[in-house]
């Protein structure tokens, strides 16, 4: 026994340490709640951390601090770091569509009731920012019609509690804001809108410097979307646990959402980066997607069949 344990804490202490940022509990980030249940980042050779962030406006400074290696959020937020002097790069996807609804605090029900009222937001510069302006579209409005106020990720509640006219909400309080009678007056999640909602995120010198175990965390991640789209159960287990929701109903609605959104292969949509960078950067900075976004960590693994092997492991998924 003694042999065993000295064993294990040899192969624990080889693991190189990897540090994931995380805005808030989402279904979005179930390809890494699931790759950590299974192991994968360990059989991978790393040791994940999970470092919590308070929104996409809090990334540069994470990122410089050496706080993060990685982190899960949307490319507008890359953009908007950019823009003030950091370099980072999206190098995966786990969600190349909006997911966003926006919803009326109680008794909101038409653009009428909105006008002149307040939007939470999570952040300024985050996805729930940047989204606003495109729902606001939709209801024949813009920014200058309402006030958005930063909640951050925790906005639900204040909206049941009328604290905000209407907050952008996604899962699961997507599915539980409708399940409380509330009215979205734009649901954005079933238009298919491309927008690369959901990054992988890393400064551009560390995808050159610490390349390998950059490979390691997305071979890790991608097999975690695999599985958690071949095995309900077990996928909504993880939800149930990662979220701390125990209504089945809510649960059933973030797995499918989930499924109906991944790229199985965690693949960057460069048309949804596009649409990203049209909406946000300024019209003197870059438009070009290679300022934002690196497909050459995708292409590796493309070119070594690691996307053969996951079709073979997971077939008909």
């Amino acid at each position: 026994m003694a042999v065993s344990l000295a064993g294990s804490a040899a192969r624990a202490a080889e693991l190189v340490p990897f540090r994931v940022g995380q805005a808030s509990p989402a279904n979005t980030y179930l390809a890494i709640w699931m790759a950590r249940d299974a192991g994968f980042y360990e059989a991978n050779g790393l040791r994940l951390d999970v470092v919590q962030l308070s929104g996409g406006r809090d990334i540069a400074d994470a990122f410089a601090a050496g706080r993060i290696d990685a982190m899960h959020i949307g490319l507008s937020s890359v953009i908007r770091a950019n823009a003030n002097g950091a370099d980072l790069r999206a190098f995966g996807s786990l969600s190349n569509i909006i997911r966003f609804a926006l919803f009326g605090k109680p008794g909101v029900k038409t653009a009428a009731d909105l006008k002149g009222g307040v939007i939470g937001i999570s952040s300024t510069g985050s996805e729930s920012d940047a989204t606003i302006t495109i729902a606001l579209k939709q209801l024949g409005m813009t920014r200058a019609d309402v006030t958005i106020k930063e909640l951050g990720t925790k906005r639900l509640e204040p909206l049941l509690q009328s604290a905000v006219t209407a907050s952008a909400l996604n899962e699961p309080d997507r599915g539980s804001a409708y399940a409380a009678g509330l009215t979205a007056l734009v649901d954005l999640a079933p238009q298919q809108i491309l927008w690369l909602f959901s990054g992988l995120v890393a400064r551009r010198d560390a995808l050159g410097d610490k390349r390998d175990a950059m490979l390691r965390f997305l071979k890790a991640t991608i097999e975690g979307n695999r599985l958690a789209i071949s095995d309900e159960a077990r996928a909504k287990a993880v939800l149930k646990k990662e979220m701390g929701i125990d209504d089945p109903k809510i649960i059933d609605i973030g797995y499918q959402d989930f499924k109906a959104q991944t790229p199985r292969n965690a693949e960057l949509s460069r048309e949804a980066a596009q649409a990203n960078i049209d909406l946000i950067a300024a019209p003197g900075a870059s438009h070009a997607p290679a300022d934002y976004i690196d497909e050459t960590l995708g292409a590796a693994l493309q070119t070594i069949g690691f996307y053969d092997q996951m079709n073979l492991k997971y077939p008909g998924k």
